[in-house]
């Protein structure tokens, strides 16, 4: 590996951010049942730290959805490859995602959560990258908006790598 690696977002910002979107989530889901569903395997670290910031109680489950293999470029196609084990009914949902690119695989999850019939649907993201967007899919919450850069970090990896960064930071490679 011959990469280097430019922060783009501190771990203090990231954890900052994270705390204020968990206060948004507790407020306006106050007495209410949540579910949090982490779209696998980047939303593992965003989710972990918003469902420990969050002053109410949450349930957690997890999809997986793929559409860029090995590569720094979505391919396009959005494979499930897991879908949830917990019935939605009466329940808030909050899709977890890491990051919206092209908006085709969040669409999609969006789509097969709503068609459960759960009270409500909403989407928080740590990061959302507007300029690519191929299909209209925006997030209720947001982290940060940042540009057309491949990032690293947070959970978010380039062919597995990387994710367990404490920062958000963008491949610079040899």
């Amino acid at each position: 590996m011959n990469d280097k690696i430019e922060v783009l977002i501190t771990e203090e910002d990231v954890r900052t951010r994270i705390r204020e979107m968990a206060a948004m989530l507790s407020e306006k889901y106050e007495g209410e049942e949540v579910l949090l569903i982490g779209i696998l395997n980047g939303s593992v670290f965003f989710m972990t730290e918003l469902a420990q910031q969050m002053s109410i109680p949450v349930e957690i489950d997890f999809m997986a959805a793929s559409s860029y293999g090995a590569g720094t470029e979505s391919s396009g196609n959005v494979l499930i490859t897991k879908d949830l084990e917990r019935s939605l009914d009466g329940k808030h949902v909050i899709i977890v995602e890491d990051i919206v690119d092209t908006g085709r695989t969040l669409h999609l999850l969006k789509d097969l959560i709503q068609m459960k019939s759960p009270l409500s649907v909403e989407v928080a993201v740590l990061l959302d990258k507007p300029s690519r967007r191929k299909v209209s899919c925006d997030a209720d919450y947001v982290g940060f908006q940042i540009p057309d850069e491949f990032v690293v970090g947070w959970g978010l990896d380039y062919d597995q790598k990387y994710r367990d960064l404490t920062f958000i930071g963008i491949i610079k490679q040899d």
